[in-house]
C-alpha cells in the first residue's frame, strides 16, 4: 500500500503540472457525462414513469453506475493501455521485477480528470437520495455502499478483462467498449426495462445488474429479500474468471521483441 501511494503521489503531482489543462478537462468530462443526465431527465419529463420506475429512482440507479464506473476509470486505466505496453515492451520489464505484474499495470496510469465524471455522479446521487422515497435506515444505507462497490468492482475487472484479451490479440479489442462504455450507457435506466434478455445478460455475463436493478427493488421495497441486498457483493465474484484468464495470459505470454 506504501508503494501504491507512492505512485498516486507520482501520478497526482505530474497530471497537476498543467492546472490549467487538467481544470479544463475535468470539466469536459464533467460537461460530457452531463449529456447522459439530460437524456434521461427530458425522456422522464415526457412520459413520468419507466417500467414503473419514477425520475428519482432511475437517477438512483444511474448515478450508482456512474459512480462505480468514473472511480474505475480513475483507477484501472493502466489496463485501458496494457496494449501499448505489450507493444513497445514494456510488460516485458514489469515481468522482471518483484512485483506482482497485476499491481505494476495497475499503478502505472490513474486519470485523475475522471473526477468530472465523478462529481457529476455524485451531484446526482445527493438528489436522488432525498426525492427516492427510500427510508434510509442502516440497512438501506449498507446497500447503496455495496451498490457504488459492486458497480466499481465490475467495471474494475472489465478493464482487466480488456488487457487480458492483449496477450493474444497484441492490439486491444475495440468490441470491449460494448461492456465499458455500454455497460454505463444501459446503466441509466434499470436493466429491466430493456426486455428479459439484456437482463439475463447483465446478470449472469456481465454481473451489473447483480449491483443495480435487484438491489434497487431492495431499496424500494419491492422485494424483501436479504439475498437482493448482498447481490452487489456476489457480483465481486466475476473478479475470478477474470484472474484466472490473466494468469492464463501471463502463461502463455510471447514478447513482440520491441
Amino acid at each position: 500500500m506504501k508503494l501504491y501511494l507512492k505512485y498516486f503521489s507520482i501520478h497526482l503531482r505530474s497530471a497537476m503540472e498543467y492546472k490549467s489543462s487538467f481544470f479544463m478537462t475535468v470539466l469536459g468530462q464533467f460537461l460530457m457525462s452531463f449529456t447522459g443526465f439530460l437524456s434521461v431527465w427530458f425522456l422522464m419529463d415526457r412520459f413520468h414513469e419507466v417500467e414503473g420506475f419514477t425520475f428519482s429512482e432511475i437517477l438512483l440507479c444511474y448515478s450508482v453506475v456512474l459512480l462505480g464506473s468514473s472511480i474505475a476509470e480513475c483507477f484501472f486505466r493502466g489496463f485501458d493501455r496494457f496494449p501499448q505496453m505489450i507493444g513497445n515492451g514494456e510488460f516485458d520489464r514489469i515481468l522482471t521485477r518483484p512485483r506482482n505484474e497485476i499491481f505494476q499495470v495497475l499503478a502505472s496510469k490513474m486519470e485523475f480528470t475522471r473526477i468530472g465524471r465523478f462529481l457529476q455522479a455524485l451531484l446526482v446521487i445527493c438528489y436522488a437520495i432525498p426525492t427516492s422515497g427510500v427510508i434510509w435506515n442502516a440497512e438501506n444505507i449498507l446497500t447503496l455502499i455495496f451498490m457504488i462497490l459492486g458497480a466499481f468492482g465490475v467495471f474494475s475487472a472489465l478493464y482487466i478483462l480488456y488487457a487480458c484479451f492483449s496477450f493474444f490479440t497484441i492490439e486491444g479489442l475495440e468490441f470491449m467498449n460494448i461492456f465499458t462504455n455500454g455497460g454505463q450507457e444501459f446503466g441509466q435506466y434499470p436493466f429491466s426495462v430493456y426486455g428479459k434478455w439484456i437482463l439475463r445478460f447483465f446478470t449472469f455475463v456481465v454481473p451489473l445488474a447483480l449491483c443495480q436493478y435487484y438491489p434497487l427493488l431492495a431499496l424500494l421495497g419491492r422485494e424483501g429479500s436479504v439475498f437482493y441486498r448482498i447481490l452487489p457483493l456476489c457480483s465481486l465474484l466475476f473478479f475470478l474468471p477474470v484472474l484466472i484468464f490473466w494468469k492464463f495470459g501471463v502463461k502463455h505470454y510471447k514478447s513482440t521483441g520491441s
